[in-house]
């Protein structure tokens, strides 16, 4: 259900501007969304920190497109949103020496810390071409190319994620098998 969550408002763009333009697009977007983190939050009854910044960046840059009709500010919000995540990771190594994916997400996977720090250089480097490749698209490609590269991009990050899983399960820790079982 999460996932479908996820992919909802591209999808939902991509008709949309398929059907009308970026304009239109833009705004079903930035409902979408809205709607998308009113989901989250009525599963969970938390809304992650990933999504409230998403969302914000939706929000700002849709606004930003609408008002000034100006369809770059759109494009370039993954852009912004890959480099803001390659920062916050970063000076969370750096500066901190602690790896923010494993603030965030250690509850659920207990993992060496030489694995969450290589996942954290691995997610910097990932966040840094995603931003290299989308600034590439939106500024040399026409905004119909920039739609169909946000559609069918996804791949990037589906690789990612199941890359990422590979590497990192055979450093889970199995669970003992249940009592009476």
């Amino acid at each position: 259900m999460k996932i479908l969550l996820d992919f909802l408002p591209i999808a939902i763009f991509f008709g949309a501007y398929k059907f009308y333009d970026i304009y239109v697009a833009t705004a079903v977007l930035m409902v979408a969304t809205l709607a998308q983190t009113a989901a989250m939050y009525a599963i969970d009854r938390r809304v992650a920190t990933m999504q409230k910044i998403t969302l914000s960046l939706i929000l700002v840059f849709g606004a930003l497109t609408l008002w000034l009709h100006d369809e770059r500010f759109i494009k370039w919000k993954p852009t912004v949103l890959y480099l803001a995540i390659a920062i916050g990771l970063t000076v969370a190594l750096w500066v901190f020496k602690k790896s923010f994916l494993k603030l965030m997400l250690g509850a659920q996977l207990e993992l060496p810390d030489r694995v969450w720090m290589r996942l954290n250089l691995v997610w910097i480097l990932y966040c840094l071409a995603m931003a290299a490749l989308n600034g590439y698209v939106a500024a040399f490609f026409s905004t119909e190319a920039w739609v169909e590269f946000k559609l069918w991009g996804y791949v990037f990050p589906l690789a990612f994620i199941v890359g990422q899983g590979f590497y990192i399960a055979p450093h889970l820790k199995s669970e003992p098998p249940a009592a009476g079982s």
